[in-house]
């Protein structure tokens, strides 16, 4: 079973942010784990100019810290009450570089934000804290609703296990790990969803090779079995037996057909992998990620292979 350990919060003044400093600490308090919660000042525009040097404008900006300190302490008040040791601690400068920085300087396996805008996270995660985060993070990313249940009835791990590529099958075990565990804890139905697909299928059925549709037919089985025995394969490492769970080997693309299975089940959460192909690692989600993020209106807990380095510095 995966347990955060040590989990960060990024702080949302918004009235549905009080759940997210909820869910994070029952989660810290479920795996007996340190829950910090950050609020991070943009304080580019002080930081130049003759006006803002003035002895007024540095009353002010000390004025600003307070109050967002003060805001800060009575969001988490609700948690210290429950017992729970929790800290407070205010970041300047850029929202998603100052939450990496503490990542990385306080070893933090999991961040958890509130997603932007109304209606969920369909079309506000690209060009957000969240995007940034998502890509360049190096531990695992949870962006919940502004407005969800407080329990999840329905998680879904969206896998893609391939013999051939070490890394995505270690990415598979990460995402299987959390979602396990994270349904266990949150007594979830567990929906575990592979897409396939057979590679250059529509252009054969269109006549190109001179196959008759009996031998295409007859690859497409071929295809399904082959990754029915990659999920199964990679299904048999975890214990699902007390599990209330289903397993969906959905024939298509994976931007679509995932999208469309979180719709039709109504998912509360999906768990997934974002991994980058382009070679600059940390810039860019990889292409079925981001297309699947850009559909889903759940929330969504992203992991990163091990090997991940952010491009992100401390200095």
């Amino acid at each position: 079973m995966h347990r955060f350990k040590n989990i960060l919060i990024l702080h949302d003044r918004r009235p549905g942010h009080q759940l997210t400093i909820k869910r994070g600490g029952d989660l810290a308090r479920r795996n007996q784990a340190r829950l910090t919660v950050v609020d991070v000042i943009e304080d580019d525009s002080w930081d130049s100019g003759e006006i803002y040097a003035s002895a007024s404008f540095r009353e002010l900006k000390q004025l600003v810290i307070e109050e967002r300190q003060k805001d800060l302490e009575s969001a988490i008040e609700p948690v210290r009450q429950q017992g729970l040791d929790v800290r407070a601690k205010l970041l300047f400068g850029k929202p998603f570089l100052e939450i990496i920085r503490e990542v990385l300087r306080e070893n933090h396996d999991l961040v958890i934000k509130t997603a932007q805008g109304e209606g969920g996270l369909k079309g506000m995660l690209f060009g957000s804290t969240a995007t940034h985060l998502m890509r360049k993070c190096p531990c695992p990313v949870w962006v919940v609703k502004e407005e969800e249940n407080e329990r999840y009835d329905r998680i879904i791990a969206a896998v893609d296990p391939d013999l051939s590529d070490e890394q995505i099958n270690e990415l598979n075990i990460k995402i299987m790990d959390v979602a396990t565990s994270l349904a266990k804890l949150e007594e979830s139905e567990l929906l575990v969803v592979h897409a396939w697909s057979l590679h250059g299928e529509t252009i054969l059925r269109g006549g190109v090779g001179r196959m008759d549709q009996e031998e295409i037919d007859s690859l497409v089985r071929e295809a399904e079995a082959t990754h029915s025995t990659r999920l199964n394969n990679l299904l048999q490492k975890y214990d699902l037996q007390d599990l209330n769970h289903r397993v969906h080997l959905l024939k298509g693309e994976a931007g679509r057909v995932i999208p469309e299975l979180v719709e039709k089940k109504r998912a509360d959460l999906i768990v997934m992998g974002t991994l980058s192909r382009t070679g600059v690692a940390g810039f860019l989600i990889g292409n079925t990620a981001e297309k699947i993020l850009n559909k889903v209106d759940c929330a969504v807990l992203a992991v990163k292979p091990d090997e991940f380095v952010t491009p992100v510095k401390l200095s």
